[in-house]
């Protein structure tokens, strides 16, 4: 679990690369389900909520950036 205040100390470019890591990652989760080879199945649900939470922080960035123009 990645917590929200580390993900408020990156840029908004290592935030966009974080979600794309993450989704690949997940990718990998959802394969490995289908094909029987994931143990712990939870692990997609968490990758999950770490991606809402990346999509957050850069739309919180976004917006700040946005109103400082």
């Amino acid at each position: 679990m990645i917590a929200a205040e580390k993900l408020r100390e990156l840029t908004i470019d290592q935030l966009v690369k974080k979600e794309q890591d993450l989704r690949k990652e997940l990718f990998n989760l959802r394969y490995q389900h289908a094909t029987h080879q994931l143990e712990n199945t939870s692990k997609i649900s968490s990758v999950r909520r770490d991606i809402a939470r990346v999509l957050t922080v850069l739309r919180e960035k976004k917006t700040e950036e946005a109103g400082e123009q």
